[in-house]
């Protein structure tokens, strides 16, 4: 379906130069001079590569629909954390396979039955939007030291999936703690 350049919007998928690309940004510009014109930075979801693009504002450009699925995460069939990572449609229990490069640090906090969103085109993975946050157990740390006051003292702790991150000193191993998965920052106790 034909949009105009002018309507674009941030993580809208679109067909420019013949490739599927996801906008990152746009600015509308009008020059003192010439015709106004739309710059779109785009990412070509193949390739990866990220552009930026100047659009005639008359222009039409070929939206694209992506399907977003709320799927749970299954498994590593790996099973070294490197993938592909599987996932299953809760309706119609299909399962898909997403590669880990795709995915990135996301990998970090993927637990069993996690529910995910996930942005498909033509049968084939775009994005995985994991929720907000993930509450997982505590599997490794040092001990409370004995001189830790009541300050924002920091110490290091290993996740189930063995991430690393940084919690208070008060948390111990076996305890379940809620993590930022944009940030990878503890939030709280479970």
């Amino acid at each position: 379906m034909p949009i105009k350049a002018t309507d674009l919007k941030k993580g809208q998928a679109i067909i420019f130069d013949g490739q599927l690309q996801v906008v990152i940004d746009t600015d509308h510009v009008k020059p003192g001079k010439g015709p106004a014109y739309v710059q779109a930075k785009m990412k070509n979801v193949d390739s990866g590569t990220i552009k930026t693009n100047r659009i005639n504002s008359s222009d039409k450009l070929e939206d694209v629909s992506i399907d977003r699925r709320p799927m749970q995460f299954l498994y590593d069939s790996s099973g070294h954390g490197k993938g592909p990572f599987v996932f299953m449609d809760g309706e119609s229990f299909e399962q898909l396979e997403i590669d880990g490069e795709m995915l990135g640090t996301m990998t970090n906090w993927l637990t069993e039955n996690l529910e995910c969103t996930v942005a498909i085109f033509e049968g084939r993975a775009l994005a995985v939007d994991l929720p907000a946050a993930v509450e997982m157990d505590i599997t490794d740390t040092a001990p409370q030291p004995k001189s830790a006051t009541a300050t924002n003292q920091l110490k290091e702790a290993t996740v189930e999936t063995g991430a690393r991150v940084r919690v208070p000193p008060f948390i111990d191993i076996g305890q379940r703690v809620r993590i930022s998965t944009e940030t990878g920052e503890y939030l709280g106790k479970a």
